[in-house]
């Protein structure tokens, strides 16, 4: 059952079900029982159950799972590399962001200037 689902527009409960689900296809096709995929990731195994039935878990359940499945190195591609590009470094001066910049003030429309002569 592959379990396709557009990541843009659903719910945070349809892709905690999905990605939970995929978690329990990858355990099923590795022939892993739930208590010793649970025993190896330091888990419970109502965990494990809630995975099977596609129900949300911790954040750190769901990591120590792809952590026992061999799948650690996947979780670098959940969130893209902050690291600004080295062209925007020479333009800081090779100083990293700290903060994110406050709401700059609208600029005044844009006039000739001469609005005001009555020349």
């Amino acid at each position: 059952m592959n379990q396709k689902l557009d990541f843009t527009t659903s719910s945070s409960a349809a892709i905690a079900e999905v990605l939970c689900k995929r978690l329990e296809e990858i355990r099923l096709s590795r022939n892993i029982s739930q208590a010793e995929l649970a025993r190896q990731a330091g888990v419970s195994r109502s965990t494990m159950t809630r995975i099977a039935d596609g129900r949300s878990i911790s954040l750190d359940s769901f990591i120590r799972v792809i952590k026992a499945l061999g799948l650690a190195e996947h979780l670098a591609t959940l969130l893209p590399d902050p690291e600004v590009r080295p062209v925007e470094l020479v333009r800081r001066e090779g100083k990293h962001r700290l903060r994110a910049s406050g709401k700059r003030k609208a600029p005044a429309p844009w006039s000739w200037g001469d609005e005001g002569d009555d020349s």
